[in-house]
C-alpha cells in the first residue's frame, strides 16, 4: 500500500508540481522498501506492547508528531537546537527524507545516500528483533 501511495506522490509531483526528479527510481524504491519496513516493524512493536487498540493508537500519536515536528520536513533540521537534532537522529524520517532530497533533487547514488541509509537498515533490524521477541512472548 505504501508503495503505490508512493507512486501517486511521485507522479503528482513530476506532472503536477514540476518537481525535478535526477536521481535512480530503483535506488529510491530501495530506500522506500526499507523505510515502510521500518515503520511496520515500529507499528508492530508498539502493537506488542499495547494492551487495546486505543493504546496502540496513542503509542502512535506520540511517536508520529516527533517524526514530524523533528524530520525536517516542517522546519530546517540544522536551524533546530542540539538537542532536537540530536533526538531527530534517533528517528527514521529525517533519514528518509535526506535520502528521498538526495536522490530527486540532486541525483545522489549509493554512496552519497549511504550516510542516511545504513541508521534506516539499523533501525529496522533493531527494532524487527525487538518486535519478534515481543511477538513471541504474547504467543504464550
Amino acid at each position: 500500500m505504501g508503495l503505490i501511495q508512493s507512486v501517486i506522490i511521485l507522479l503528482a509531483a513530476r506532472y503536477i508540481f514540476a518537481v525535478p526528479m535526477l536521481g535512480s527510481f530503483v535506488l529510491l524504491y530501495g530506500a522506500l522498501i526499507i523505510f515502510i519496513a521500518v515503520n511496520l516493524a515500529v507499528g508492530y512493536t508498539f502493537s506488542t506492547l499495547a494492551d487495546s487498540q486505543l493504546q496502540a493508537m496513542q503509542m502512535m500519536v506520540f511517536f508520529l508528531l516527533p517524526s514530524i515536528l523533528l524530520s525536517g520536513f516542517a522546519f530546517p533540521f540544522r536551524g533546530m537546537p542540539d538537542w532536537a537534532q540530536w533526538l531527530g537522529e534517533m528517528i527514521p524520517a529525517p533519514h528518509f527524507i535526506r535520502v528521498v532530497r538526495g536522490i530527486l533533487l540532486k541525483g545522489n547514488g549509493f554512496l552519497e545516500i549511504w550516510p542516511d541509509l545504513w541508521p534506516l537498515i539499523l533501525a529496522l533490524f533493531t527494532v524487527g528483533v525487538v518486535a519478534l521477541l515481543r511477538f513471541r512472548r504474547t504467543l504464550d
